[in-house]
């Protein structure tokens, strides 16, 4: 077998090449109990499957359930099939493609939101146009001292991006992201 032509262990390599990679919010509903992310985990990494955002707390409380929203990357086959894989894991009640429930409803996307915590050390002018710009961004300061600041922001990765971007060169020391937290428009829930 030519060795261009061997598989890579990845489930992306059996994708039709004509398809072109998407990313694509999923919203799984699980039992809230021990191994339940591990075995979703599990299915991504024996896969091959790539996780970009994962993001897991319970929701129903009275129930004991769990969201987990993921965003992953694949073709439209590859995306079906960690979809139909998802839904035969015993303690997985629905999983939901967002994305393409969000382009059903006539929307580009779903609402995704992230949180993110960024400290930034500085002092003088560096110190001073840090905090305008966590300004301009609304981000808010939830510590600080004559040596660094710690922001808190929130909004769509890509504002969470820029907001890192323009901090780098003012000092930026450590940053700590959620994941994505996303849900569709509308009355109608999951």
């Amino acid at each position: 077998m030519n060795a261009q032509l061997q598989p890579t262990g990845s489930a992306y390599f059996i994708a039709k090449e004509t398809e072109k990679p998407e990313t694509h919010t999923l919203s799984v509903l699980v039992d809230n109990e021990p191994g339940v992310l591990a075995r979703v985990i599990g299915l991504f990494s024996g896969r091959g499957y790539n996780i970009e955002s994962l993001t897991v707390s319970e929701t129903e409380h009275e129930k004991h359930l769990s969201r987990i929203t993921i965003v992953t990357r694949g073709t439209p086959h590859v995306l079906e099939q960690i979809k139909h894989q998802l839904e035969r894991i015993v303690p997985v009640h629905r999983v939901v493609d967002l994305t393409v429930r969000s382009h059903e409803l006539g929307q580009d996307r779903p609402l995704e939101r992230e949180l993110a915590l960024v400290k930034v050390a500085g002092t003088g002018e560096g110190r001073v146009e840090a905090l305008r710009l966590a300004d301009a961004f609304r981000a808010s300061v939830i510590d600080a001292n004559t040596e660094h600041f710690i922001f808190e922001i929130t909004g769509k990765g890509s504002k969470i991006d820029q907001f890192i971007a323009i901090m780098k060169p003012l000092g930026l020391v450590e940053i700590c992201r959620t994941g994505v937290a996303a849900l569709n428009r509308g009355p109608q829930g999951m």
